[in-house]
């Protein structure tokens, strides 16, 4: 999965797999964490948002099953 850099809060880094409907996002902590059944139209909204970091509280971290990588 490419991972697109990103500066956003807590975020430096995500990923989104269209054919998983897996999105990836990595933590300025190290961590690593998979959301399973992500939407695309969610993904898209996500990597162009203009606030990037409450979209993803909003809409990702507490919406969808997670799974730690790393």
């Amino acid at each position: 999965m490419e991972m697109k850099r990103v500066n956003a809060g807590d975020l430096v880094a995500i990923g989104f797999d269209e054919s998983t409907r897996i999105l990836r996002a990595e933590f300025r902590n190290g961590s690593l964490i998979e959301y399973a059944g992500v939407s695309g139209e969610v993904w898209r909204r996500l990597s162009t948002s203009g606030s990037m970091w409450s979209y993803f509280r909003d809409n990702v971290e507490e919406n969808y099953s997670e799974r730690r990588v790393r």
